[in-house]
């Protein structure tokens, strides 16, 4: 082999270089935009606690070390940066696992890429609006005369941040299951055969992902659950065909072709 040439392997640490490397910028950029609105940002991340501590009398947040609050502002930055950056990132990683797919099938990409981010962006919405305020009351409820909640702001945005990627991603169940099944990997029959095993997976997950406390851990496990039925039924209507369904059609092919061919000579 030349010094020119480049082994397979080579190539594809190289493809992979140059992607993340993009995506890098991408989040560098989101970065970059976002801190001019660090503090307006806050405000929106804090303002399901602060409604829910408003209740209890005491809406307020800390700090308790000098540089905490910098530091946090700037990564409620990066964070916002790398929200704004998935539709970047998301065809990155399609981009990179596109080569194992057909021809035919790469019409799709554009549609999956579309659908990472509304998935991605409902996961983290639905940790928002309907996760957060549910769970915070929870934890304050524990706070009484002589127990004051008094969260920082860097503990805060540990997690909550932690929470939004979290809902984010896993969000993204069907579209990972569906594309395993148009690649072979899994079946219609493994997943429905399977299904309480993952019912299983989900509860586990969910209960190291979430805070400890039951309402939490079945937020998040029941929409996977419903997410898991979803990508069944998108497995079964891109998942890879059956060897004997295209042998059938194959012969199929060749029956007709024969047929054809018969009736010319007859004429």
């Amino acid at each position: 082999m030349s010094k020119k040439e480049k082994s397979p392997f080579t190539e594809h640490l190289g493809e992979l270089r140059d992607r993340l490397v993009r995506s890098f910028i991408a989040v560098s950029i989101g970065f970059v935009v976002a801190y001019f609105f660090k503090e307006k940002l806050f405000e929106i991340l804090i303002a399901p606690l602060i409604i829910a501590m408003g209740e209890n009398g005491n809406a307020q947040m800390i700090f308790t070390g000098l540089p905490e609050a910098f530091f946090t502002y700037l990564k409620v930055a990066l964070l916002t940066g790398i929200i704004l950056a998935t539709p970047v990132l998301f065809y990155e990683f399609w981009m990179f696992v596109s080569p194992g797919l057909y021809r035919t099938e790469k019409k799709y990409f554009l549609p999956i890429v579309f659908l990472s981010v509304f998935f991605f962006a409902i996961g983290s919405s639905f940790g928002y609006f309907i996760v957060f305020p549910y769970g915070f009351k929870f934890f304050l409820g524990f706070a009484n005369e002589n127990i004051q909640a008094m969260p920082s702001m860097k503990e805060y945005l540990g997690f909550s941040s932690k929470m939004l990627l979290a809902f984010g991603f896993v969000f993204e169940l069907p579209l990972v299951l569906t594309f395993m099944a148009r690649m072979g990997m899994v079946t219609v029959p493994f997943l429905q055969k399977n299904r309480k095993y993952a019912l299983l997976i989900f509860f586990v997950g969910a209960a190291l992902i979430t805070p400890p406390d039951v309402i939490t851990q079945i937020m998040m496990a029941l929409p996977l659950m419903i997410l898991y039925e979803i990508s069944i039924i998108g497995a079964k209507i891109f998942g890879k065909k059956k060897p004997e369904e295209t042998d059938d059609d194959d012969k199929e092919d060749q029956d007709t072709g024969s047929q054809t061919e018969t009736e010319n000579k007859e004429q």
